[in-house]
C-alpha cells in the first residue's frame, strides 16, 4: 500500500509517447507480447458480431483485431502516429476496423456509438482520468460495457516495474468510475502470462 489515500492512477501521464527507433522497438514488442491481453479482453467483454468496440490506447491493435475476428466493428484510437501506422500495416481482411489519432480525453467517436469500450494497460498514461471517463461515458450506448485492464505492480515499484497499478490504485480507479456515473463496477484479477492483470468492469448508464 502507498501512503496516499487517493493514489494517482495516471502516474505515468508524463510519458513522452512512442516515436523514433525506441518507439518502434516498443511497438513491435507490444505487437508480440500483447496478444494474451487481447484474447483476455474479448473474452471478458463477451464480444460478439453485434458489438461496436472503441479501443482507447490501441497501440498496434491486437485487441481490436481479436474483436474483429468475432465479427465486431471497431475503432482503435491512439496518440502515437507510429503505433497507428503499425496497426494499419498488420491489419488485413478487417474492413470493419478503423484507426484514429487521439487520446482518452477527446475521443473521435459519436456519442452513444459504442457497445464496448476498453483501455488495456494505458490508463496509467492518461493525461486526465476524469475527462477520459467522461468521454467513455459519452461514447458508450446505454448499458454499454467498459473494460479496463492494468498489470498488477507492487507498491514502491519504480521504472518499468511501476507501469501498472497497485491494489490501492485499482480501488481508486473503481471509485472514480462510480463517481463518473458508471454502475455495476467490479474489480477482478486474472493471470496474464507471468503477470497478473487487474480488471475493472463497469456498465454505462
Amino acid at each position: 500500500m502507498t501512503d496516499s489515500p487517493t493514489p494517482a492512477v495516471n502516474h505515468h501521464a508524463d510519458h513522452p509517447g512512442f516515436a523514433g527507433p525506441i518507439g518502434l522497438v516498443a511497438s513491435l514488442g507490444m505487437l508480440v507480447m500483447g496478444r494474451r491481453y487481447a484474447g483476455l479482453a474479448v473474452d471478458l467483454a463477451s464480444v460478439s458480431d453485434a458489438d461496436r468496440v472503441v479501443d482507447v490506447g490501441c497501440g498496434p491493435g491486437n485487441a481490436l483485431r481479436a474483436a474483429a475476428r468475432r465479427g465486431a466493428t471497431g475503432v482503435g484510437i491512439d496518440p502515437s502516429p507510429l503505433m497507428l501506422r503499425l496497426a494499419c500495416a498488420v491489419t488485413r481482411d478487417h474492413p470493419n476496423v478503423s484507426w484514429s489519432l487521439g487520446g482518452a480525453e477527446e475521443l473521435p467517436v459519436a456519442a452513444g456509438w459504442a457497445t464496448v469500450a476498453w483501455s488495456l494497460k494505458t490508463v496509467h498514461h492518461w493525461k486526465d482520468v476524469t475527462a477520459g471517463l467522461a468521454e467513455l461515458r459519452r461514447v458508450l450506448a446505454s448499458r454499454g460495457r467498459l473494460l479496463v485492464m492494468e498489470r498488477r505492480v507492487q507498491p514502491g515499484a519504480t521504472g518499468l516495474a511501476s507501469h501498472g497499478w497497485t491494489e490501492q490504485q485499482v480501488e481508486s480507479f473503481a471509485a472514480q468510475c462510480r463517481a463518473a456515473g458508471f454502475s455495476d463496477v467490479r474489480i477482478d484479477q486474472h493471470p496474464a502470462g507471468r503477470a497478473t492483470a487487474w480488471v475493472v468492469r463497469a456498465v454505462a448508464p
